[in-house]
């Protein structure tokens, strides 16, 4: 026998967060038949729906199933009674990751519209006290050059420290994340019988080729602005990388010229993150009617990414055409966009990367996952 107290404040999370269809659902295990991503064993969305239905957010937070689902709508196109699965267990998703935020409060504030304004004014307001700072503010030579606003050191003091304190925030909701997979599964005494760094390559590979995607069937479409925005993420990594070699290890400061290997690799990830967005707002337009409209936690990440890309681009145009009443003040807010994006990475929807990558290791070191 099962005793089940039902979480009242999960539901209404849930379905305040894009399922509120939840309620539609009679459980004919239509989405687990439609589904290509489902393991035969225990597959995903039925139980999923059932236990959402029933407020068991012990259960949902720590089940790996909802991170293995991709969210490509095969299961909402087939639900008769239009329940939408597939945006059922976004909305679960974006509860577990604000479960397991840390600190708690910023999960709930960046998953609440409410708190935007407040998030984006304290990069801004950050960023304003940094260009009081002696040696900023520069502007009177002829020629624009970013570091006359901001001086590098000032803009590396910033974003370390950020890039520590995600990294730390990502480490503790991560290994919580992983205890309660062990404490909670439905296979309690099944223990891991596939190594654990193999499990992680295993994972890193199919994340790489992006090949649970092409499992999909009523929206393939996805997966190619998907794509482009994952590699341009690596691509811009790369580019910070050869930045900091570049000025800390070869002592040569930016500009950079355009044919430089670092340039060259940052505009075409801009170039490939400006068309990813671009593909990946037209399908959620036009798929809008199968797929879902997409929730305030999902557009978020979009606009973020968007305003990340497009100040990125301008700021270098606007730089190389001699445009300075334009140039500083949009590198001013691709500083901002640039924080938002990773200091509050643990909270948005920036967090499925690890949070779906932990879930298939696990996964696969259990065999759950085949």
């Amino acid at each position: 026998m099962i005793n089940v107290k039902p979480d009242l404040g999960f539901i209404k999370d849930v379905t305040n967060s894009g399922g509120e269809s939840l309620k539609k659902c009679y459980q004919c295990a239509t989405c687990s038949v439609v589904c290509n991503l489902a393991p035969d064993d225990s597959p995903f969305p039925r139980k999923e729906m059932i236990r959402a239905q029933w407020g068991m957010k012990e259960k949902l937070v720590s089940d790996p199933d909802i991170w293995l689902c991709h969210q490509c709508s095969d299961c909402t196109a087939y639900c008769p009674r239009g329940a939408k699965p597939g945006e059922v267990i976004g909305a679960i998703r974006k509860s577990t990751i604000e479960h397991y935020a840390f600190p708690g409060f910023l999960g709930k504030a960046v998953g609440n519209a409410k708190y935007l304004p407040l998030l984006i004014m304290v990069p801004v307001l950050l960023f304003l006290a940094v260009l009081s700072l002696p040696g900023n503010m520069n502007l009177a030579e002829r020629e624009i050059v970013f570091s006359n606003l901001v001086q590098v050191k000032y803009i590396d003091a910033v974003f370390m420290p950020v890039a520590a304190f995600a990294a730390l925030a990502f480490l503790i909701g991560l290994s919580r994340f992983w205890r309660d997979m062990k404490a909670n599964s439905d296979q309690p005494n099944s223990p891991a019988t596939v190594g654990f760094v193999s499990s992680l390559i295993s994972a890193v590979t199919e994340i790489l080729a992006h090949s649970r995607f092409k499992k999909c069937e009523v929206n393939q479409a996805r997966s190619t602005g998907h794509l482009l925005i994952f590699y341009s993420f690596i691509g811009l990594a790369i580019t910070t990388g050869l930045a900091v070699f570049y000025l800390y290890i070869l002592g040569h400061p930016s500009p950079y010229p355009l044919l430089s290997p670092l340039k060259i690799i940052g505009n075409l990830s801009a170039i490939a993150l400006f068309i990813g967005v671009i593909l990946v707002i037209s399908n959620r337009l036009n798929t809008g009617d199968k797929a879902g409209p997409g929730t305030y936690f999902d557009w978020l990440f979009i606009g973020v990414v968007s305003v990340v890309g497009l100040s990125g681009i301008f700021s270098e145009l606007t730089r190389l055409v001699g445009i300075a009443v334009l140039a500083y003040p949009i590198y001013f807010i691709h500083l901002v966009s640039v924080f938002f994006l990773f200091f509050y990475a643990p909270y948005s929807k920036l967090a499925h990367m690890l949070y779906r990558t932990t879930a298939m290791v696990y996964s696969k070191a259990t065999q759950r996952e085949q």
